[in-house]
């Protein structure tokens, strides 16, 4: 028996629904809401949809506007990004505050930092003139980190890590590329994963948000700056001098999202995020200004980043390595099982930062030839699949 929905209720006007009984809940549930939080059902429209099966409504309210978030529960576990949005504003990082959650459907009424994202403000052309924008990343990343505390987060472990990497072989060799490996291609990339897991967990474990890259960070809706490190504090876990917090959640700073796959990992992972973006490239130089003035203001604040910039830069080209083969196999499983092929647009992207990293470091070299024999690129000794 059909659903048929409400024809006077405006939420139901406002978006499209596959699902006639899902658009009566949301409804019912909107309407019960809207009287305690001022909301305007009229007002409501489509924010955005991200890579997964959620998708975001935009609502005004007598004092602004806000956010509803609405995740089928049979495709989307919510409570993960209630926890890990609690855990942002306990860092006093600028992140959605949860307003109202019906865990059963699915339904959730946030805070809403706004509709642009650092994406969206780039000057792609200028790199130093999107400096201001970056500093804010690192000071938001430094504030999350030194939050960290072990047991909170599920780990960010060897096999973890493996799995993410065999996303590679499954969905972006064997079923995008259509190649059935040999015996040869499963030995080198079986070594290439084994040198990438023992380098990335040499390094010590904090909070990671395992997405933090520009479409995830909104741009502030005020020119503000970050405030300075202030002096004293308490101690961090690592035994350095830690800050108050970093960020003060306000209008004026910098907002962070698509936090709900959070772990406790390598410290190397999300400052390797931010400047290897798999949907912006920026020149070394860039990277590399980003980078040092991140490590600098970590290893001030009493985070685990080492004394050698040189080591650790090397410790997050691995850790960016990882990340990019897993999303090769995300992006090209986005577009083979969730029919969104606009993701694998980036290949050359991600393409091109692993053979970057592979090219640097001897151990890596055979994994190049196998990446650049995927791809058509014609090499000296393209087929030397197990030679050292």
């Amino acid at each position: 028996m059909s659903h048929d929905i409400p024809p006077q209720t405006p939420a139901s006007l406002a978006i499209a629904w596959s699902d006639a009984v899902r658009a009566d809940q949301f409804t019912h549930w909107l309407t019960g809401v809207a009287a305690q939080h001022r909301l305007q059902m009229e007002s409501l429209r489509l924010a955005s949809a991200d890579a997964s099966f959620r998708r975001y409504f935009r609502i005004d309210a007598q004092d602004g506007s806000r956010i509803i978030m609405d995740a089928p529960p049979d495709k989307e576990n919510s409570a993960p990004f209630v926890k890990v949005a609690a855990l942002m504003q306990a860092a006093g990082v600028h992140g959605p505050q949860v307003l109202a959650w019906d865990e059963p459907l699915g339904f959730m009424l946030l805070t809403d930092l706004g509709a642009q994202t650092m994406m969206q403000v780039i000057n792609r052309e200028q790199p130093q003139a999107n400096l201001p924008l970056y500093l804010q990343a690192v000071d938001a990343l430094i504030a999350w980190q030194l939050s960290s505390q072990p047991g909170v987060l599920p780990p960010y472990d060897e096999a973890l890590l493996r799995r993410e990497l065999e996303l590679f072989p499954d969905w972006y060799i064997g079923r995008h590329k259509g190649v059935v490996m040999d015996a040869a291609m499963r030995q080198t990339l079986d070594k290439s994963f084994e040198e990438i897991i023992r380098h990335n967990l040499r390094w010590p474990s904090v909070f990671v948000h395992r997405d933090f890259m520009p479409r995830n960070l909104m741009a502030p809706t005020l020119a503000t700056a970050c405030a300075a490190l202030p002096p004293g504090g308490a101690d961090s876990p690592w035994g350095g001098p830690a800050a108050n917090r970093l960020m003060v959640s306000s209008p004026g700073t910098l907002g962070v999202l698509d936090f709900q796959d959070a772990v406790y990992g390598p410290i190397t992972y999300d400052i390797a995020s931010l400047m290897r973006d798999a949907f912006l490239s920026w020149d070394e130089d860039f990277c590399l200004d980003i980078t040092i003035r991140y490590w600098e203001k970590a290893r001030k604040a009493g985070l685990p980043v080492g004394d050698d910039f040189g080591e650790f830069y090397r410790g997050v080209e691995w850790m960016g390595l990882q990340r990019h083969l897993k999303v090769a196999g995300i992006f090209a499983r986005l577009t083979l099982r969730d029919g969104k092929p606009q993701y694998l647009a980036d290949t050359p992207r991600f393409i091109a930062y692993i053979r970057t990293t592979c090219e640097r470091y001897r151990e890596l070299k055979p994994l190049l030839r196998l990446v650049e024999k995927l791809e058509g690129i014609e090499m000296p000794n393209v087929f030397g699949f197990g030679r050292q």
